[in-house]
């Protein structure tokens, strides 16, 4: 079952010319008085004053028409799962989560809404939800290596905002990271957020020369729901290339490697899983457009296909993060996985960290601050084709400090529905 929901355009109408009244009421601005020696410096700052203004005001009637939009779908979405004591459950444990690391995510906030160094809502595409976001470093000499991120959310929450603290950590390690967005259900089903995503990979390798980006470096990364969409793309585009050698839109040999973080990658072995988690069989298999789907949106079983062995041989090295302790998604998902991409010859890599949850390394490590293991990972496989640049970044990016307090992560970690 697909939904899918008619976007809404706005109008704009030609203004009125002004009244003779207004005219004579406002003088030119030839006519106003300037200060000496300060007169321009102050009628520059007025106007950059409210160019900033003009943007925030669209930067928040933007926010309240996501804002809308996103309520209306979630209304849609309940008459799907229904209310029981499941979902209040994980509602109020989602609420105690979201408090203990309130500290944190209003630095995040800030950071994301304010900061010079993050461009919002780039248009890539013509459909609802077809934005990124550009974080960008604060050296400009150069072209810098470039991530594309699609962030998780349960193919039902994901949004482009949730990736601003790994967007800002990496732009501190001189690295351009462009978080894409893409619809969720009811807006869209698995097919659509493949298509959106490979549209937004097509979208930077295309121009992000123009924002200072290398485009022979660039790298895709995904997290939990996201790194299993970002893997749906990268493979459907190695089968089309290996096929047909359709690089239209985008070719693979742009990807220098593929990162996923906390992924899963066989539906087939993940349709109980969630359902006893509370994502319920039926809404899963709505989103994935029913059951019949669900091994052509296995990335494990469309590498084992006959039909897709040359593709493999087109795939750049992937590498895989899984924490040993993560209940979402379990670990056992990525090692599957990178055990059947190794023995069809691929370059796979996995990296277990013992203990962490699935929310561990994307959210409570980062906001922990001091080193990163996984960060710290991710950085040293992007530097590592540009050994100069990766001993400038290990000298001049400060140790990240921390943003909430550990008792408050530790209890973040234990009331956690993730």
């Amino acid at each position: 079952m697909k939904v899918e929901l008619a976007a809404q355009t706005s109008q704009t109408s030609t203004p009125l010319p002004p009244s003779p009244e207004a005219a004579s009421a406002s003088p030119p601005a030839e006519d106003a008085p300037l200060l000496p020696d300060a007169g321009v410096r102050r009628r520059a700052a007025c106007g950059r004053f409210a160019q900033r203004s003009g943007s925030f005001r669209r930067e928040v009637g933007r926010a309240a028409a996501e804002t809308f939009l996103l309520t209306r779908l979630t209304l849609i979405l309940l008459r799907y799962l229904g209310i029981g004591y499941r979902w209040i459950r994980q509602f109020l444990a989602l609420c105690c989560y979201t408090l203990l690391l309130m500290p944190g995510f209003i630095q995040v906030v800030y950071y994301y809404f304010f900061s010079s160094q993050v461009h919002r809502s780039v248009v890539y595409g013509d459909q609802p939800r077809n934005r990124l976001d550009l974080y960008m470093p604060t050296s400009t000499t150069g072209l810098k290596p470039v991530v594309a991120f699609v962030t998780g959310g349960a193919w039902i929450i994901g949004y482009k905002g949730w990736g601003a603290l790994l967007g800002r950590r990496l732009a501190e390690r001189g690295i351009i990271v462009a978080c894409i967005d893409y619809r969720n259900f009811p807006q869209g089903t698995i097919g659509d957020m493949v298509e959106d995503a490979s549209q937004g990979i097509a979208f930077v390798c295309k121009n992000i020369t123009s924002y200072g980006g290398d485009p022979s470096r660039i790298y895709l990364v995904g997290q939990s729901a996201g790194a299993h969409i970002a893997a749906c793309a990268l493979l459907n585009q190695a089968i089309r290339e290996s096929g047909e050698g359709d690089t239209s839109s985008w070719s693979v040999s742009q990807l220098k490697a593929y990162f996923g973080i906390s992924g899963g990658y066989n539906l087939l072995n993940l349709v109980d899983h969630f359902h006893r988690r509370g994502l319920y069989r039926s809404i899963f298999l709505s989103i994935m457009e029913g059951e019949v789907s669900l091994q052509k949106f296995s990335p494990q079983m469309m590498i084992m296909e006959s039909s897709a062995r040359s593709a493999v041989s087109l795939l750049p090295r992937i590498i895989l993060f899984h924490g040993t302790s993560d209940y979402s998604i379990p670990p056992a998902e990525s090692q599957a996985f990178a055990d059947a991409l190794q023995q069809q010859g691929a370059r796979a890599d996995l990296f277990l960290y013992e203990g962490k949850t699935h929310t561990d390394l994307f959210l409570q490590d980062p906001l922990r601050g001091g080193r990163d293991k996984m960060l710290e990972e991710i950085a040293r496989v992007i530097h590592s084709e540009d050994p100069d640049a990766a001993a400038q970044h290990l000298v001049v990016v400060p140790v990240a400090r921390r943003l909430v307090p550990e008792f408050m992560l530790k209890l973040a970690g234990r009331v956690s529905p993730f």
